[in-house]
This record gives structure tokens, sequence and C-alpha cells, in this order.
């Protein structure tokens, strides 16, 4: 019998972007997959996009697939909820083992402003219109810039209250591997590093030759990396 596996997308992503990583891996697991809310075409919640509402939607997304107990990888952001999910309902069986790949985890002022500033989707459009019309498709039929913009407000409410504090990572029990990229140019080897050293369960691996976006990670190299933790 297939273990399950959940995996989580990032910041301004969609499940869809994990469909070939999903291809790779379902040989060996049982796939799940969720959109975090004004995500992938899913409708823009009520509240604002924070750790926490997407936190509740994985925790609910696994309450009713009856899937206590997954194992889930999360890429980048999805990396983030995750772990705070598994704090949050620590004690409950909810997750099991849990890998993140080019996850940030040093959030303060400065840094959430220098990834929110890179969130305007004029100067996206301008720029590099490519990217703008792909943010587009992917989230239609919802307001791309608006999941830009929402996620601006979620980074910089982050770097005034990272809702992952250093002691919060001491508290997770679970099982967890922290990846991150050799070439990867917004999440640190060093920050990566020490948050892997914080969890008591938790180990580090560097991913060879790899850089940040999701698209440019090696599937072979990823998904042998997930089996190997996994197995």
């Amino acid at each position: 019998m297939k273990k399950n596996l959940l995996l989580l997308h990032g910041a301004l992503g969609s499940k869809e972007q994990l469909t070939e990583l999903e291809e790779k891996l379902s040989s060996d697991f049982k796939i799940y997959k969720m959109n975090f809310s004004g995500h992938g075409g899913e409708n823009f919640p009520d509240e604002p996009f924070s750790i926490k509402l997407f936190s509740d939607e994985l925790v609910k997304f696994i309450n009713e697939n009856n899937l206590q107990g997954i194992d889930v990888f999360g890429y980048s952001m999805g990396g983030y909820v995750a772990l705070h999910a598994a704090l949050n309902n620590a004690g409950t069986g909810l997750i099991n083992k849990i890998f993140t790949t080019a996850t940030k985890f040093d959030w303060n002022e400065e840094t959430s402003k220098k990834e929110a500033g890179m969130l305007n989707p004029e100067k996206i459009e301008e720029k590099i219109p490519a990217f703008a019309e792909q943010l587009k498709q992917r989230h239609a039929p919802q307001d791309w810039k608006q999941v830009l913009n929402k996620t601006e407000e979620m980074m910089l409410n982050l770097g005034k209250n990272p809702e992952l504090k250093e002691s919060d990572f001491e508290k997770i029990q679970n099982e967890v591997l922290i990846s991150v990229g050799d070439k990867d140019n917004m999440v640190s080897i060093q920050e990566t590093k020490n948050t892997s050293e914080k969890i008591p369960n938790a180990k580090f691996l560097l991913l060879e030759n790899t850089p940040h976006p999701i698209e440019k990670i090696s599937v072979d190299l990823l998904s042998g990396e997930i089996k190997k933790f996994f197995k």
C-alpha cells in the first residue's frame, strides 16, 4: 500500500506547478495537492493572506480527506505553512514527516521589504511581461494583481511579526528535512542551516546546482531526495 504524500505550492504559485513532480512520485506514493485560497483560481478569502490562514486551510484539507498522519512536502511558502501547522497541532498525529525546500525562515522588516518590493504588478508587467502573463493564467479567473498585492501585505506583516518565531522551531517535534539550493538567490544557506539546527529532529540538505524557482529545480534530483526521506 502506497504512503500518502501531500505537495504544497509556494507564494504566487499553484498546485499545477507540482504536476511534473507528482508524476515522478506517483509510482511510490499516493499524491495529494491543494491550492491555498486566492491561488490557482481559488476564491479569495474574506481575510488577508497569512501563514495562519493557509495553515488552517492545510489542516482542514487533511481532516476533510481523512489524511491524518500524512507526510508533507512544502516548496517555499508551503514549507513554512507545513511547519506552522505541525507546531500548532503537536501531539495530534495530524502531520508526520515534513520536507521543505527553498523556504525562507529569516523574516524581519528588512528582508520582508526586499521580498515585497519585487511584487509590484505594474513593474512586472513592464519588465517581465511573460511572467505577468504566466501569473494571469495561473490564477484565472481571479485577478493575479490582487494575488501579488495580498502576498506583499503578508510578507510585510511577516517582517513585523514572523508567524514562526525562533523559539517556535524548538517546539516542533516532527522529523523534518530542511533543504535549499546552492544557487538560491532568495533563501540563504545559512538561514536554512540555522533553522534545521533549531528543530530537534531536523536535518539539513544542500541541493547542488539548484536555484529558487520550482520550475528550475531538477525534478529527478528533488523526487529522488523526497523518495529517500519519506521511504
